[in-house]
């Protein structure tokens, strides 16, 4: 199975914030047991503050809240970049 973009969205917000999410179907394996692979970054430009979930071996579903990081149990897309939002919301007080 070939590497497919499924979701994809950048954009800069109010000139102060860089919000990236990017998801994409992959082929099952011990590194991806999900079939999904996965990047949502959220940035404040001006304090260097971040919010981010990924999945990259040897890791797995996780997030970073500046400099924690927290396991994450991945459901599908959909919760995931809702899980997303809701962390912004409450760690940046920014609502996307």
């Amino acid at each position: 199975m070939k590497t497919t973009l499924v979701y994809w969205h950048k954009a800069r917000i109010h000139d102060q914030y860089v919000l990236e999410m990017e998801i994409f179907k992959v082929a099952k394996s011990t590194k991806c047991p999900d079939g999904v692979r996965y990047g949502l970054i959220f940035t404040d430009l001006r304090t260097g503050k971040q919010v981010l979930m990924d999945n990259h071996h040897p890791k797995g579903p996780h997030i970073h809240l500046d400099d924690d990081e927290l396991p994450y149990d991945y459901v599908d897309e959909e919760k995931l970049i809702q899980d997303f939002k809701d962390l912004v919301l409450a760690n940046m007080e920014v609502r996307i």
